[in-house]
């Protein structure tokens, strides 16, 4: 029986079945991700419908994204969450088709799918969450409070546990999962500070995947068998990784490990997979929706749920091998379109560790050669049709002319391979006209000096204090905002004004990027943030 079996049905309705795409994609005989769709085409055998899986439908230029305004991308840049992550696996697609025409008690669905996550990774259980981040969250909240009824609806005001010791190379912007909690990041840099920050506060130690955790003092092998001796639970973060078995993380000692459904798994892409010890996977669970606790944000569906165990079953029926001759004979082909272009030199990228592990292709040129710059041809790819996202890109006018842009197969569909090709060796062979950018002439404003600076975000008003030092042309100085503080640097050409800074925020950094006018005593303009949008800007000399 469930542990759980004595929940309050949802109060919501139950949403009415939606149309998925097909399982039936553009199968190739190279194709082992493609190959498996045909088999999906047959009638259906569900006995509460007689209507068989709904056929795609729309094109590439017209279809259910475009008719709302919507460009469809074709991703050769990787698993980012911006652009909607991985492709879903046809069974997959069937998974959730399949799972929308039933009803089941999630409490009891949660404990055969976490038993059976548990026998396929070599854990001791498992549980679906709604994206790693989640499954951080979760797993923290677990940590602090596990299924103490209490001390749940107590959350986040009163804890006794309230800490989570996390190293400083392993300091990211997914650990907001940790921080949204109400828990105190505490970082440590050393094995002697890590020994003497354990406490009764400690409610566990967090670990991003990376190569820099592998080895050292404080790498995931050591951290463990410090926090095994204290008692204190680790959960490593994975979310980009191949969950191999045996999975490498829980032979090394870790208590909890996340992964992302969205990525390497191609299940669905708000769905994640946290495995490992059995009674704090279910405290995780406990923790989250359905239950009123904590966690209750953290929704999974039937759908996500049967979806992500479809994607982790196939997992470890797929043939990994092929997957990579596949996409590097894509990459092959892309090569041999561009490499008798003069000055164009080429170089595979082959993966640092399990997270995204597929080869990238670098394609370098000259510029003053082909008379387009990478960036140039990011912005071109990105604006045409089809639409094409690359995997970044070098080169700017008029003094960087050495260029270059990066292929990532790891998402590109059979045949996107020669869509690519084409394109590239059009934008490389019929550039068409760039200019130099224009650099004002004339005496440089004098900015020296302390500025009072009021941004108008696109809700809110923030206020900063900027203090420059000026060189003729060039500008440097620090950036004092509400909460944090950066370096500047930047430049003042007549009376347009550039600074640029990386401001370090907790566990990330937000990149600013101010450009406007100066008059006098006053300048302003727009200042760009990267993901984060843009804003305007105005300041006063002080």
């Amino acid at each position: 029986m469930s542990l759980f079996r004595k929940t309050r049905w949802s109060r919501r309705e139950v949403l009415k079945q939606s149309g998925m795409i097909s399982a039936i994609g553009a199968a190739t005989a190279i194709s082992p991700l493609a190959a498996s769709a045909v088999a999906l085409a047959g009638p259906q055998s569900s006995s509460l419908t007689q209507h068989p899986l709904p056929a795609r439908q729309g094109s590439d230029t017209d279809n259910l994204f475009t008719r709302i305004g919507v460009r469809p991308i074709i991703n050769a840049h990787g698993t980012f969450t911006i652009i909607s992550g991985s492709r879903s696996l046809p069974q997959v697609k069937q998974a959730m088709f399949e799972a929308s025409h039933y009803f089941v008690h999630l409490d009891e669905l949660m404990d055969a799918v976490g038993k059976e996550f548990g026998q396929l990774t070599g854990a001791e259980w498992g549980i679906a969450t709604t994206g790693c981040e989640a499954a951080i969250a979760l797993a923290t909240i677990a940590c602090i409070a596990g299924t103490n009824v209490e001390k749940s609806q107590a959350l986040p005001y009163i804890k006794a546990k309230d800490q989570v010791i996390v190293p400083k190379h392993s300091r990211n912007p997914y650990d907001f999962g940790i921080r949204m909690t109400g828990a105190e990041i505490v970082e440590v840099e050393s094995e002697e500070e890590l020994r003497k920050k354990l406490s009764s506060r400690t409610a566990m130690i967090y670990i991003l995947s990376a190569p820099a955790a592998e080895s050292g003092p404080l790498g995931i092998p050591n951290i463990c068998r410090i926090a095994k001796e204290a008692g204190i639970p680790v959960f490593v973060d994975a979310a980009a990784e191949e969950p191999l078995v045996p999975n490498i993380h829980i032979q090394h000692g870790a208590t909890l490990v996340g992964y992302s459904g969205g990525k390497c798994l191609r299940g669905p892409q708000s769905s994640g997979m946290l495995i490992g010890d059995k009674s704090l996977c279910r405290a995780a669970y406990f923790q989250a929706a359905p239950h009123h606790n904590y966690g209750r944000a953290f929704k999974c569906s039937k759908e996500e749920i049967m979806g992500l165990l479809a994607a982790v079953r196939q997992w470890y029926k797929r043939d990994h091998a092929a997957e990579q001759r596949e996409w590097l004979a894509w990459l092959q082909h892309i090569e041999s379109q561009v490499k008798g272009l003069p000055s164009v030199t080429t170089e595979y990228l082959q993966p640092e560790d399990l997270s995204n592990r597929a080869p990238r292709l670098r394609i370098h040129w000259d510029a003053n050669q082909l008379h387009i710059t990478g960036t140039e041809l990011l912005a071109r790819l990105d604006a045409g049709t089809p639409r094409i996202l690359l995997d970044g890109g070098s080169g700017t006018r008029p003094d960087h002319m050495a260029s270059s842009v990066t292929i990532m197969p790891y998402m590109m569909g059979p045949g996107e391979d020669r869509i690519v090709a084409d394109a590239i060796f059009t934008a490389l062979t019929k550039p068409g006209h760039y200019d130099n950018p224009v650099i004002p002439t004339g005496s440089p404003a004098e900015v020296q000096g302390t500025w009072a600076v009021v941004i108008q975000y696109a809700r809110g008003v923030g206020e900063q204090r900027l203090t420059l030092k000026q060189s003729g042309n060039e500008l440097s100085g620090t950036q004092n905002g509400e909460l944090y503080k950066a370096s500047l640097k930047g430049s003042i050409h007549a009376d347009k004004i550039e600074l640029v800074s990386d401001m370090a925020v907790s566990g990330n950094s937000v990149a600013w990027n101010f450009q406007g006018d100066v008059t006098g005593s006053h300048m302003g303009g727009v200042v760009q943030l990267g993901e984060f949008g843009s804003a305007t800007w105005k300041a006063t000399r002080t």
